[in-house]
């Protein structure tokens, strides 16, 4: 697969045709319009309160002492003992996200949802101009500041295409507004670190250096032929017209799988616990899974333990969507996984269902024919599964279970947001 460009394309003056909105510190700035006593304060938002874990979002008057996401809150106590810690809430940024999007689609249509922090805005003809660009993004601002709240605040990039826009809104933080022409290139770019471009992370970074590329001068200077070698995939090659102002389509990407995880809490570490959470998760995935309206036929049990190794067990299993089915197969993997760890404490479990299909195009198992008794086993675990997801949607989480859980339930049993994933409010009820 190769990306062919017109040579003139890469010559002529591109317009200004995406908008993009990257809210600053979200989760902290949700939590400090949510309580006034935040306000002006350093805060780090934490999954479970202990010092063990690590903030998932900080303030920005936090990050003035070196605190962001990722920092061990033990650190980010000696760096700054006035640290304020505050416990996720997951549901109030979701709403949060979904009044965004609905003041954001009052000025301009969204075009894309990148993450539950950023949205992506296509230009229409009568809007590239730099005076209806800073008229929208303006209104926008002016906007969510009347109607969201004055301390939700973002950041806005316009450029050419959607990847430059991201990185213009990356310019100047907090509360900027940076327009990045196809004249600014690619000289604008050169002050950039390489981690500074969206998809650049540590092993990338790596790579480019064993390619011999250090800086954004060096990666700008190459063709896209030694993009792609340096990448080792068309991606590298994207990166280079990306780079250059050209409006590339975007890739068309399938669901395969469903999953979630969750980092324990000391008191959950145990594996009899652990287990429990475990089985958790795969409840919540199997309710997601039938909502969804997929089904699947892999199951992926994968922990980590407290001194950093990991186990993993995959189980196959001829298409399922009842929860039943994979909690055996749940069995199954954790005993498994038991056999190796031993007595190991667990700090992290993660469920993946994969093999995504969706009801209209199963095929009938060829190698390993399932029993029609097996089938009907199957279709009366179905129904009693969709019985208990209407129960626990209607008089909330965990109201019916299958099993039990510890008496830490409540803590762990809840929708976690992952930023390039948003949750639909209906896992909040899962």
């Amino acid at each position: 697969m190769s990306i062919e460009i017109q040579d003139n394309a890469l010559h002529s003056h591109l317009e200004l045709r995406w908008l993009y909105i990257d809210f600053n510190s979200y989760f902290a700035s949700v939590e400090q319009q949510l309580d006034s006593r935040l306000r002006g304060r350093p805060v780090a938002v934490v999954p479970v309160m202990t010092d063990a874990t690590s903030a998932i979002a900080a303030s920005y008057e936090a990050k003035t002492f070196g605190i962001k996401t990722g920092t061990p809150i033990y650190e980010a106590k000696q760096l700054c003992p006035d640290i304020i810690c505050v416990l996720a809430q997951h549901e109030r940024y979701v709403d949060f996200h979904h009044r965004i999007l609905e003041e954001v689609d009052k000025h301009i249509p969204v075009s894309a949802v990148c993450s539950i922090d950023e949205v992506a805005c296509k230009l229409m003809n009568n809007e590239t101009s730099h005076k209806r660009i800073t008229e929208i993004a303006h209104a926008i601002k002016q906007g969510l500041a009347k109607n969201v709240g004055e301390y939700v605040k973002c950041s806005i990039g316009v450029a050419p295409n959607r990847y430059l826009a991201k990185i213009a809104t990356d310019l100047k933080k907090p509360d900027g507004f940076t327009i990045l022409t196809s004249d600014d290139l690619p000289q604008r770019l050169f002050s950039l670190s390489l981690r500074d471009l969206p998809g650049i992370g540590r092993n990338m970074e790596k790579r480019l250096y064993k390619a011999g590329i250090y800086d954004m001068r060096t990666l700008l200077s190459r063709s896209p032929r030694h993009m792609r070698k340096a990448w080792g995939s068309v991606w590298g090659e994207r990166i280079h017209y990306l780079l250059r102002g050209i409006d590339l389509p975007d890739e068309d990407t399938t669901r395969s799988s469903i999953g979630h995880s969750h980092v324990m809490a000391p008191e959950l570490r145990d594996p009899a616990k652990a287990r429990y959470v475990a089985r958790r998760l795969t409840l919540k995935a199997a309710s997601r899974l039938r909502r969804m309206g997929y089904y699947a036929s892999g199951f992926h049990l994968s922990v980590r333990s407290e001194n950093g190794l990991r186990y993993e067990s995959f189980e196959r299993c001829y298409r399922a969507q009842d929860s039943m089915t994979f909690l055996h197969l749940l069995d199954t993997a954790w005993k498994n996984i038991m056999r190796e760890a031993g007595r190991a404490r667990i700090r992290k479990a993660s469920v993946v269902l994969s093999g995504l299909v969706p009801p209209s195009v199963q095929q009938p198992e060829l190698f390993n024919p399932v029993s029609e008794e097996e089938i009907q086993r199957r279709r009366k675990a179905e129904k009693i599964s969709v019985a208990l997801d209407k129960i626990n949607h209607r008089f909330g989480r965990d109201s019916v279970l299958v099993g039990m859980l510890p008496s830490q339930g409540k803590t762990f049993s809840g929708t976690k947001i992952a930023f390039t994933r948003i949750p639909d409010m209906e896992e909040f009820l899962e």
